[in-house]
């Protein structure tokens, strides 16, 4: 960054800030979030509120205050927040990455603080865990949205929780359900999620993956080499075949045939049968590092969920395996994407995860998010907001002077600089057929596609040898 870059910060977030000005009903708010965010975006080694406010010359209390008690909306700042991403950085491959992170606190007045896994510190700790939405569009990458994972033992004890300030109504939800609602409110507000990803503690959870189903969103989820299946569709019954007159019980219809194999754990399904030790393994580039191109290998098949005791439409089951590393590691993924879809672009989505964990090491190593020192639920909930849209204004001033160095299409790009080409992908997946066996798509919410081979097909271009 030159001398005449950092002369244009300044009017830059002067301008970016003022998108905001609508979210306060009085001047002293809004120029305290200039404060908040200033803090944010300079270089104290803390960025609490203490050393925040000594360096813009305000009491203490006044920035407490802000984030506690002053009256703005901060529902308005993040339905803005996500007007502003679905506005200038919409993206033909865009992805949502789900993930939480845990913040070791001391005591126990921290609003959901509990002797729980901490991602920061690798063990079980004493933190307070967020649940966050990031969005992924090429190489740009910003957290969307946050919110708080409360534990059963706060939720139970709601005169701890008046006094952490948490609502009544705020209750212990699962993770995965706190971000179905993170992707619902950024998708009302306008912003397309072309497909959504998430790690194995939301893949291992069956709910989840229908409740994307239902909500007509492409996915890629990681699962565990537990999570159960059909390689083939089981024989459902959908009417009365004997005796009307017959005595016992009315059996329940539609329901599956009796003499139908059980489901299987997916890596016996890879280990064991004929769909996936047929096929050949699939090269693939994934990314550059440190240390040279990762490179993975890969096989896709079709499979069944069970919902409600019966069998979905089809879903892919892929398996992949890093070659380079010393260590065996082997990775399973379930995807709805419909029938045609390459299997490059599946597992551009399944390893865009690492996007998430860059928004959570920038915001705690540059802006502070793990800084907070508050007891109050609202004041936590309003320095997570602050601190995303403190994100994005970096997130938008590092796309606009580095460039993006992506493919055309948003895949990356392997060593030598050959890009992979546009592929096509349904708008999103659609109805009940197998994929590649007549039907155009197997998602019941789809849009019309074109017709595409029976399998994920690998982008030759992309396949290292």
């Amino acid at each position: 960054m030159d001398a005449q870059q950092i002369r244009k910060l300044k009017p830059m977030l002067a301008k970016y800030l003022s998108e905001y000005d609508d979210c306060f009903g009085r001047s002293e708010p809004a120029q305290n979030l200039r404060v908040y965010v200033n803090g944010q975006l300079s270089d104290l080694p803390r960025k609490s509120i203490e050393p925040m406010a000594d360096r813009a010359g305000v009491p203490p209390r006044t920035l407490q205050q802000f984030l506690s008690r002053a009256a703005w909306d901060e529902s308005l700042m993040a339905d803005r927040l996500a007007e502003i991403v679905a506005r200038d950085h919409a993206h033909p491959m865009s992805i949502g990455v789900i993930d939480e992170t845990g913040d070791a606190k001391k005591g126990d007045k921290t609003p959901g603080v509990k002797r729980q896994w901490c991602g920061a510190t690798g063990k079980v700790d004493n933190c307070v865990v967020t649940v966050h939405l990031s969005y992924v569009a090429g190489d740009f990458h910003t957290l969307l949205g946050s919110d708080l994972f409360l534990p059963e033992e706060w939720s139970e004890d709601r005169e701890r929780c008046r006094a952490a300030g948490i609502p009544d109504h705020v209750v212990h939800r699962p993770k995965w359900q706190i971000a179905l609602e993170l992707r619902d409110r950024d998708v009302a507000n306008g912003v397309r999620l072309e497909w959504m990803t998430a790690d194995e503690g939301y893949g291992e959870v069956p709910a989840f993956h229908f409740a994307l189903d239902d909500r007509g969103q492409r996915y890629v989820l990681e699962v565990p080499c537990t999570f159960h299946g059909w390689l083939r569709r089981p024989v459902v019954l959908q009417k009365q075949h004997h005796s009307p007159h017959k005595r016992g019980p009315k059996p329940r219809f539609p329901r599956l045939k009796v003499k139908n194999l059980p489901t299987l754990e997916a890596r016996n399904m890879v280990r064991y049968c004929d769909e996936f030790r047929t096929q050949p393994w699939q090269k693939f580039y994934i990314k550059g590092s440190t240390l040279g191109p990762v490179v993975w290998e890969a096989k896709a098949a079709p499979i069944y969920l069970q919902r409600d005791g019966l069998p979905t439409w089809p879903h892919w089951l892929i398996v992949a395996r890093n070659l380079l590393a010393a260590a065996s590691e082997v990775k399973y993924f379930v995807s709805n994407a419909p029938a045609g879809t390459p299997l490059e672009a599946l597992l551009h989505v399944a390893f865009s995860r690492f996007h998430v964990e860059r928004c959570f090491e920038e915001e705690k190593g540059e802006l502070g998010m793990d800084h907070f020192e508050v007891r109050n639920w609202r004041s936590l909930k309003r320095h997570l907001l602050l601190t995303a849209v403190s994100h994005l204004f970096l997130a938008k001033v590092h796309q606009k002077w580095r460039g993006e160095k992506s493919g055309p299409d948003g895949l990356p790009t392997p060593p030598g600089g050959r890009g992979v080409g546009a592929f096509a992908v349904a708008d999103r997946p659609g109805a009940y057929g197998l994929p590649g066996e007549g039907s155009r798509d197997h998602h019941r919410d789809a849009a019309t596609q074109r017709e595409g081979p029976a399998q994920p097909c690998e982008s030759p271009q992309a396949a290292v040898a």
